[in-house]
Formats: structure tokens, sequence, C-alpha cells
């Protein structure tokens, strides 16, 4: 197990790292076609990236470490979070500290950092950015803890690979209501935190509306390219985390080479496919308006509310918990 295992960890690392420019790549060009364009192809972000990182670095004046450090500590706090999630194996080295406070930490860390390089900078969309995103942070990461938490009631743990193992032997729960409940707000969590329209659009420049973009307007070269990766690693994770707590099946519960394989397999067809059905929606969703987003995130709270209220009573103990 123990060969195997490391081996999960490390595939499940790779596998982020080197897909998440693809699926990003992959999600312009489904929005491509279904707006009637030709698309850039599906290796542009990782050109983007080769080009980035070709570049020179530039600071900005008057800039302390926390903008310098930001970029880096984005792509490390996306890193370990890809090799605790369960993403192919729940049998792993690393299992024990998969726990859902620690992998909210880490992605809470990722997005502090980068707001405080938005301060940093000492611009004015660089605290409007940071100053947005932090709302933003402040309600999304309630609801993910609460939604998953609705999960863990049954499982009686926090613990990831044992939630997301429990779910495989008896998918039943995932059909509550409770795990309905869950899905949904999940759902809108990682649409926000991961900064994807009706919340915020990657695509857009505009000053007004923007609130990613706006802090890291002052990055370029391999800071830049850091900054990019670390983003679409958090999106690769996050819609990683959302197909292993929802459609585990497929995820290794044994150590053996076969299975840990058909798992890498079908997580990376779980994610291309949940990244092509969001890339799809998003043509057809509309940006809400900045002051309607604390709206959108209080009902998707609610509903994480709710789902855990729905799995305390429907669990009749509540787990042992």
């Amino acid at each position: 197990m123990n060969v195997i295992g490391y081996t999960a960890v490390v595939a499940q690392v790779a596998l982020v790292v080197a897909g998440a420019p693809l699926l990003t790549g992959l999600m312009r060009q489904v929005r491509a076609k279904l707006e009637g364009r030709a698309g850039a192809g599906l290796i542009q972000p990782w050109r983007d990236v080769r080009k980035l990182l070709r570049k020179q670095p530039i600071t900005p004046t008057g800039t302390g470490p926390a903008f310098r450090a930001a970029p880096a500590l984005l792509v490390a706090t996306a890193a370990v979070v890809a090799a605790l999630i369960p993403l192919v194996s729940t049998q792993t080295p690393v299992r024990r500290h998969a726990d859902l406070i620690v992998v909210v930490a880490l992605l809470a860390l990722g997005t502090v950092a980068l707001a405080l390089a938005g301060l940093d900078s000492g611009t004015a969309f660089g605290g409007m950015g940071s100053s947005r995103e932090m709302t933003v942070a402040g309600l999304v990461e309630p609801t993910m803890l609460l939604a998953v938490f609705a999960l863990s009631i049954p499982a009686g743990t926090t613990n990831l690979p044992a939630i997301v193992s429990g779910a495989i032997h008896d998918p039943t729960r995932l059909a509550s209501p409770a795990g309905l409940l869950a899905t949904a707000a999940l759902a809108v969590a990682v649409l926000a935190e991961a900064g994807r329209i009706p919340v915020d659009n990657p695509a857009t420049h505009l000053e007004l509306t923007m609130i990613h973009e706006a802090m890291v307007l002052e990055y370029a070269g391999p800071d830049l390219a850091l900054v990019e990766l670390g983003s679409q690693m958090r999106l690769t994770v996050l819609l990683g985390l959302l197909t292993s707590l929802f459609a585990p099946w497929g995820i290794a519960t044994s150590a053996t080479w076969t299975a840990l394989a058909i798992a890498l397999v079908l997580f990376a067809l779980k994610v291309a496919a949940l990244g092509a059905v969001l890339a799809a929606a998003e043509v057809f969703w509309a940006k809400v308006r900045l002051f309607r987003v604390p709206e959108l995130l209080a009902g998707s709270f609610l509903l994480a509310l709710l789902a855990v209220t729905a799995s305390y009573f429907l669990s009749g103990t509540g787990g042992g918990l």
C-alpha cells in the first residue's frame, strides 16, 4: 500500500498541475464553439504560461513581501489541497490529514495571500478587488464547511477519504434530501471560490465589475504565470472535490495498480465533463450585480444549513457527532 499510496498522491498532484491549464483551455474552447468562434485551442493556456515564464519579472515600486510571496503561496496551497483530497484514491499516506477544516483553511490561505498582495500593490483597483474578494470569501468558506459537514454526519467524521468511502459503499446518502441540498450549496460555493460566472467573470477587465483580475493587475512575467496557474489549479481542485464528494464512483478504495489507473482516467473524464458543462452554462448565464452577490451566497449558505439539519435528523443520532 505504501508504494501505491505514494504513487496515488504524486499522480493526483501531477494530474492537477498538468491538467489544470488543459481544463481551462477546454472550457474556453467549449464557450468559443457555442458562441460561434473558432477558439484558441486546448493547449493555449500552457502556451501563455510558457510565454510569461520567459519574460522578465517586474515588481512594482513600494511593494513588500506579501506581493512577492503570494503567487508561489497560491500554487503551493493548491498543490497541497490536491494531495490531500481523495481525487483518485482513498488509500493514501496523507489520508489521516485530509480533514475538511484543513482543506478549507488551505483554500482560504491562498485567497488571503492574493488579497494581501492586492492591498500591498497600493493601487485603487488592487484594494477594491481585495475588499470584494474577502467579502465573497467570508460567505463562501462557511458554506463549504457546512455543505461537506452535512455529508460528514452519516460518516461520523470530517475526514474526507472516510466520507468518500462511505458514499461509495452507501450511495443512497447522495440521493437523500441532505445530499441534494449539500450538492446545490457546494456547487454555488465552488463557482464563487473559483471566480466564475455568475459571481465573477474571469474574462473581463472592466474595472467596475472585476474581482480576481483587480488583485493581479500589477503582476507580470513569471509571477503572473504562477498566479494564472494557481487559479487554474484551484478550479481543477474544486471541481475535483465536487466530483469526489457527489460522484465518487471510480475512486480507488483498494491499494491496487489497476484500480489506481482506472481512477486516474475516470477522474480526468469527470472533471473534464463537469468543466465542459460549466463552460456551456456560462454562455447562457449573466454575471449578477455586485450587490446581489451576497444575496446569492447567503442563499447557498441557507441551503447548506438546511442540508446539515436534514442530515442530522435523517441520521437519527447524528452519526455520533
